[in-house]
């Protein structure tokens, strides 16, 4: 059975390929996000400071970075499905690796060999749910990838927590190596084997790097998403500094930016299918205005609460920006995922860095809001350069196929 017939047979055989791919999703937000709420336990563990166990975090961010354009290539004419087996055995070896380091020297090692899956896994990931999209509905399909990802934030943290809290950090990491051993054997019951389409050459792939489009695609990606993470590093500081309730209020405006992340991923997703530009344009200027009024809702809980969640609903516009790549870029979709998931890592260190030279300057936690309006606003000039360079291509199609008209 073809897995690009709209039928509603096809969609339900479709349902558990996408439940796997999910799954990886949830497993690496695990990896990635667990690791900053256990920062004092690691600090307890290895008898270090704060500072210098955030290094752990920082190794995780590069090895996605370095990982993804390498693996990306290496794989590229594999079938995606023995991809996929060896991101998640690379997940399950190095987060098991990770629960035994005996140093803080050796977790940091460890977690540069975790995250180097990552972007090569969601970039796999996204071009099997691609293929598998019926016609109209590549960036639902895409979304739905990142799900999981999105679930992690919600519920994984938050129970992985706990049980760091309760028992040890170690457990919390052993948790996601076990469920990649789970999801290694899933992948060779449930994806497909199918070879790919059309063999990818290296050739292919680096044509993308001269494709200015794509540059300034990635731009919005790479600045505005910025935006989104100045933001989120420091709402703990915002309310135990500016709002003034209770600590566990912090973990209620985490879960609030899982949720906006979640309902986010699943709207923008579909309005992204209809209309990828103006949906990405709107979102932008949404941003602008919520991360504003960020600054402003952080002296009332509830609307601080309200304000969180639209700001992680902006994450959803991941999945409409990778299907707009892959519209505009006919070939080199291997690179295209790999250099999306460099431009989120990358925005997640520019973010943070942004944000802290505000509170340096003196400025209150909350005022990282205007810091973020302002990536925001550049995340903005770059889909209004992407625009423009689509409009110009449209227009030039036009006069190629009626030249009598221009």
């Amino acid at each position: 059975m073809s897995f690009n017939t709209a039928s509603a047979k096809a969609e339900v055989s479709i349902f558990p390929v996408l439940a796997i791919l999910a799954m990886g999703g949830f497993i690496l937000g695990l990896t990635e996000f667990s690791m900053m709420p256990m920062l004092p336990l690691i600090s307890e563990t290895f008898a270090t400071t704060p500072s210098q166990s955030g290094y752990a975090i920082s190794a995780y961010a590069i090895g996605v970075v370095v990982g993804a354009p390498v693996f990306m290539m290496l794989t590229a004419n594999m079938t995606k499905r023995n991809a996929l087996a060896i991101f998640v055995g690379m997940m399950c070896l190095f987060n098991g690796l990770s629960a035994f380091a005996q140093s803080l020297e050796q977790l940091i090692a460890f977690r540069f060999l975790s995250g180097l899956p990552h972007g090569a896994y969601f970039g796999t990931a996204v071009l099997l749910a691609s293929d598998i999209a019926p016609k109209g509905k590549r960036s639902t399909f895409i979304s739905k990838v990142f799900l999981g990802l999105t679930l992690a934030t919600i519920v994984g943290v938050p129970l992985v927590t706990l049980i760091g809290q309760n028992f040890s950090w170690r457990y919390c990491v052993m948790g996601a190596s076990a469920l990649a051993f789970v999801m290694f054997i899933l992948v060779f019951k449930v994806i497909p084997n199918h070879k790919n389409e059309a063999p990818s050459t290296l050739m292919n792939e680096f044509s993308v790097l001269k494709n200015k489009l794509v540059w300034s695609i990635l731009g919005i990606v790479l600045i505005g998403f910025g935006g989104v993470f100045c933001i989120y590093t420091y709402i703990a500081d915002t309310i135990l500094a500016v709002t003034e309730t209770p600590a566990y209020t912090i973990s209620i405006a985490m879960v609030m930016f899982g949720i906006g992340c979640t309902i986010g991923n699943l709207v923008l997703g579909k309005l992204g299918d209809k209309a990828a530009m103006p949906t990405t344009g709107f979102a932008l200027v949404a941003c602008i205005v919520f991360s504003f009024a960020y600054v402003y809702a952080s002296y009332n809980i509830w609307l601080l609460y309200a304000v969180i969640f639209c700001i992680g609903a902006s994450v959803g516009l991941g999945a409409v920006i990778q299907s707009l790549l892959m519209d505009v870029s006919p070939e080199g979709h291997a690179m295209i995922g790999a250099l999306v998931q460099c431009a989120f890592n990358t925005a997640n260190a520019i973010g943070p860095w942004v944000g802290g030279i505000v509170i340096a300057q003196g400025a209150l936690p909350n005022q990282t809001g205007i810091s973020a309006a302002i990536l925001f606003l550049g995340g903005l000039l770059m889909w209004w350069l992407s625009h423009i360079q689509i409009k110009a291509k449209s227009k030039q199609a036009e006069c190629d196929a009626l030249p009598d008209v221009c």
